[in-house]
């Protein structure tokens, strides 16, 4: 795991960026894909995030969901839950916003090269979890089984729809999904993420887990993975639902001697386990 800091100007000034595409994914989330006016890459990594501003409104944290490996700029998906993600949510493609980042730690995929992934995703921790995912579907060749779990509240609560059915249809990654509440157009599995994990067989030794959802799942989900025998230091867990400020000001994100937003979001489960309430 590596974490990455953009160059002195990018972190303290944010960077004229324009949304290209804005779309709507379900009720609550909308797609962006955003362009630097630089015609720069923005240089993230798996896993990382950005600080989004609209001026007049205010600047938040938001995930980046693409991979590097990904042309034309990035891509973010933000729930509308306050000022500034429901500024975002009024815009339309050509408005322009600024750009901080990129910032935080890194999901393993240097680590996990020439070994297993197990991808866990729960609701909108499919966002952050997708960068890793297309990262390692780009370089392929490098990586063992590649082992997808995904769970949504609800069949309209499912993010990346077209994407998940390509997982699906690939002979070379192992996608399951579930819902905790089916509807009359769902013929899948019904249950929390937890269910899925029984049904995969895992060479725990070989086997690098990226956890990524919301907090409640967390618990549960390691259970499962202790269940598998996996070790503490073979698991990643990113807790970017936890941050707020994104500067390490408003210790939203803390847990024990660590900010989410500065020492985070992703951490080796080991070096969290010690600490009551991480998960």
């Amino acid at each position: 795991m590596s974490r990455h800091v953009a160059d002195a100007k990018s972190i303290y000034v944010p960077e004229p960026a324009t949304l290209a595409r804005c779309e709507a994914m379900t009720e609550l989330e909308r797609f962006f894909q955003v362009t630097l006016d630089s015609g720069k890459p923005l240089g993230h990594q798996p896993g990382q995030f950005v600080e989004v501003s609209v001026p007049g409104i205010g600047e938040a944290p938001i995930s980046i969901s693409s991979s590097p490996t990904q042309p034309e700029g990035f891509q973010l998906v933000v729930r509308n839950v306050g000022n500034v993600s429901a500024a975002l949510h009024a815009m339309e493609p050509g408005a322009k916003v600024g750009v901080r980042g990129p910032f935080g730690t890194t999901f393993p995929y240097e680590e996990a090269k020439g070994r297993d992934v197990l991808l866990i995703a729960g609701g909108i921790g499919l966002v952050p979890v997708r960068s890793m995912i297309n990262y390692v579907l780009d370089n392929r060749d490098d990586y063992g089984r590649v082992i997808i779990l995904f769970g949504a509240r609800g069949p309209a609560e499912r993010l990346f729809v077209d994407e998940l059915q390509q997982w699906r249809d690939r002979d070379d990654v192992e996608f399951l999904e579930t819902v905790d509440r089916g509807d009359e157009t769902w013929t899948g599995s019904v249950g929390v993420i937890t269910v899925l994990i029984p049904r995969v067989d895992l060479d725990v030794k070989n086997t690098v887990a990226v956890v990524c959802g919301p907090p409640v799942m967390y618990k549960f989900v390691m259970l499962g993975l202790w269940d598998k025998k996996l070790p503490n230091d073979q698991i990643f867990v990113s807790l970017e639902r936890r941050m707020k400020c994104g500067v390490g000001k408003c210790g939203h994100c803390q847990i024990g001697p660590y900010y989410v937003c500065q020492d985070g979001p992703v951490f080796r489960y080991s070096d969290i386990a010690h600490i009551k309430g991480a998960i």
